[in-house]
């Protein structure tokens, strides 16, 4: 069982930036795909953003500009850098982690960041 561990969530003041890291328990260099989720109050999960075994990125649009991902493989942990933070970035923030092509999908425990206006 692989365990991931989020941290870095709180709040922040809208204009304002966090980190959040996420740990892994397993070698994440040969991780499929690992991301970052939220859900915001009232709405569905969604993907915030992805890094991929090659090291690419995407990001959900409302994000983009403002939201860089990026992982340290030998600290087995990956970041969400949030930057230009707004009140509708509010939400629990999940980190995900997938290894042979998805067949082991693994969650975070989820981390609150709240945006204050």
């Amino acid at each position: 069982q692989v365990q991931l561990v989020e941290s870095g969530g709180g709040l922040v003041q809208a204009g304002g930036s966090l980190r959040l890291p996420c740990a892994a328990s397993r070698n994440i260099f040969t991780a499929t795909l690992m991301g970052w989720y939220r859900r915001c109050p009232g709405k569905q999960r969604e993907l915030v953003a992805s890094i991929s075994t090659d090291g690419s990125t995407n990001y959900v649009d409302s994000v983009k500009g403002r939201f860089a991902i990026s992982r340290d493989g030998a600290m087995k942990t990956i970041y969400l850098q949030m930057n230009s933070l707004k009140p509708e970035d509010t939400a629990v923030y999940y980190c995900n982690m997938r290894w042979r092509l998805g067949l082991d999908d693994y969650w975070g425990q989820g981390t609150q960041v709240t945006v204050s206006s």
